[in-house]
C-alpha cells in the first residue's frame, strides 16, 4: 500500500474554500486525513457515515442543553466531513454514492442540530424564539442547497443553447466567473485618471470594480473563495461559535449570520438572472421545461 506524504494531503484541497475551512478546519483535517489513508482501510463513504454519527451526538448534546459539547462535536463531524472527502480524492476512491451519501448527510446532520438546540433552548426557557430559530437554520439551510443545484440547471440549459456560439475568450461564462470578478489584463492603478466626458458615476462604479477584482487576487493568493458568508460560515456561526459563546448569543449570530447568508444567495441569483438576460436561449417555455422538469 502506498504511502502518502503531508504534501500529498494538501494537494487534495480545493483550490478555494470558504475562509472557516481553509483557516479553522482544513490544518486539522489535513493532518488527521494523513494517518487515516496510511495506516486504516477506512472508506470516504464510512467516514462519511461516522461524521453523520458525530452530529447526532452534536445534535444530542445540544438538545440537553450542553452548548460546548455540542460544538465541539459539530466541529468533529464537518472536520470528518472535510476528511472523507480528502481521502477519496487522495485514493481515487470518490463514488456516485458517495456524492450522495454526502449530501444527504450534511442536511441530516444540519436538521438534527437546528432541532436539537431548539429543543434544548425552549425546554430550559419556555422562549418560543428558539423554536423559531431552529426552523429558520433549517429552512434557509435546505434553500441554500435546493437554490445551488437549480441555478446549476439553469446554467447547463443556457450553455446548451450555446454551443455554437463564439466560446468565451476567457474560457469562462460570467456566471461561473468568482462574484468579486477576476482582473484578464493584470494590475492596474486604483485611482486611474477619469476619461475625459466619462460620467462621474460610471468612473465610480470602475474604481469599486477595480477594488473588488484586488480584493479578489488578495483571496485567491490564500485559497479563500469570495463568498465569504456562505453555508459553511452560517453553519459554523450557528452550531459552533454561538454555543461556545453562550445561549445569549444563538439568536444574535444566527439572525445577523442568516442575513447575510441570505443576502449572499439573493446576490448569486442576481447575477444568474443578469447572466441570462445578455445569454438569452431560444423559446422560453422550452427553457423553462428543460431547466424545471
Amino acid at each position: 500500500m502506498r504511502t502518502y506524504s503531508l504534501d500529498d494531503v494538501y494537494e487534495t484541497r480545493k483550490r478555494r474554500d470558504s475562509w472557516w475551512t481553509v483557516y479553522f478546519v482544513d490544518p486539522v483535517a489535513c493532518r488527521v486525513a494523513l494517518p487515516v489513508a496510511n495506516h486504516t482501510r477506512l472508506t470516504p463513504n464510512a467516514l462519511t457515515v461516522l461524521s453523520l454519527v458525530l452530529g447526532t451526538v452534536s445534535a444530542a448534546c445540544f438538545a440537553a442543553n450542553h452548548l460546548i459539547a455540542g460544538a465541539g462535536f459539530f466541529y468533529l463531524s464537518f472536520m470528518i466531513d472535510c476528511v472523507d472527502g480528502k481521502i477519496a480524492r487522495l485514493k481515487g476512491t470518490g463514488t456516485p454514492f458517495g456524492l450522495w451519501l454526502d449530501y444527504v448527510g450534511d442536511r441530516i446532520r444540519v436538521v438534527l442540530c437546528a432541532g436539537g438546540l431548539a429543543y434544548g433552548q425552549y425546554a430550559l426557557t419556555g422562549d418560543v424564539h428558539y423554536v423559531v430559530l431552529g426552523a429558520a437554520v433549517a429552512v434557509l439551510d435546505l434553500f441554500r442547497y435546493v437554490n445551488a443545484p437549480q441555478m446549476k440547471r439553469v446554467r447547463e440549459a443556457i450553455r446548451e443553447e450555446r454551443q455554437e456560439a463564439e466560446p468565451d475568450p476567457l474560457g469562462q461564462d460570467p456566471i461561473d466567473a468568482d462574484p468579486l470578478g477576476a482582473d484578464p489584463v493584470g494590475p492596474e492603478p486604483f485611482f486611474a485618471e477619469r476619461p475625459e466626458g466619462e460620467p462621474r458615476g460610471r468612473a465610480q462604479r470602475r474604481i469599486f470594480a477595480r477594488f473588488f477584482r484586488r480584493l479578489n487576487r488578495f483571496l485567491a493568493r490564500h485559497r479563500v473563495r469570495s463568498h465569504l458568508v456562505s453555508g459553511i460560515e452560517f453553519h459554523a456561526a450557528v452550531f459552533v461559535v454561538a454555543p461556545i459563546a453562550g445561549a445569549w448569543a444563538l439568536i444574535p449570530l444566527a439572525a445577523s449570520s442568516g442575513a447575510l447568508l441570505l443576502a449572499n444567495e439573493v446576490f448569486l441569483v442576481y447575477r444568474m438572472w443578469l447572466f441570462t438576460r445578455r445569454h438569452g436561449v431560444g423559446s422560453p417555455q422550452e427553457s423553462r421545461e428543460h431547466v424545471l422538469v
